[in-house]
């Protein structure tokens, strides 16, 4: 069983380097509410971290320390860090509901 999880893990890190499969991936994870630090860190390492530190300007150290969910980034650093796949942080209202009724 670890070597059909292991091959599962493979294949992810390889579809993850393709960053129109990355952007879907991080997607997705928001929408099942996954911490957006876990999902960043999951595409990062597949993509290389190096490769990745360099390709948004930030040291591998500070960008590991950023990807760490203890850590709290600024909505800065995490568009930096999305932008390379067309996406950025941003607030949408929630359409309203109706009111309940009180039944007297």
């Amino acid at each position: 069983m670890a070597r059909r999880h292991e091959d599962w893990n493979v294949g992810l890190a390889e579809d993850l380097s393709d960053p129109e499969f990355a952007r879907e991936f991080l997607l997705g994870a928001i929408d099942e509410e996954v911490p957006l630090q876990v999902a960043l860190g999951k595409v990062v390492r597949a993509m290389g971290v190096k490769e990745f530190a360099a390709k948004v300007g930030m040291a591998s150290p500070n960008l590991l320390r950023t990807l760490n969910p203890r850590h709290n980034p600024t909505q800065g650093t995490l568009n930096r860090l999305l932008k390379p796949f067309r996406l950025k942080l941003s607030l949408a209202p929630i359409s309203e509901r109706p009111k309940r009724r009180h039944a007297a």
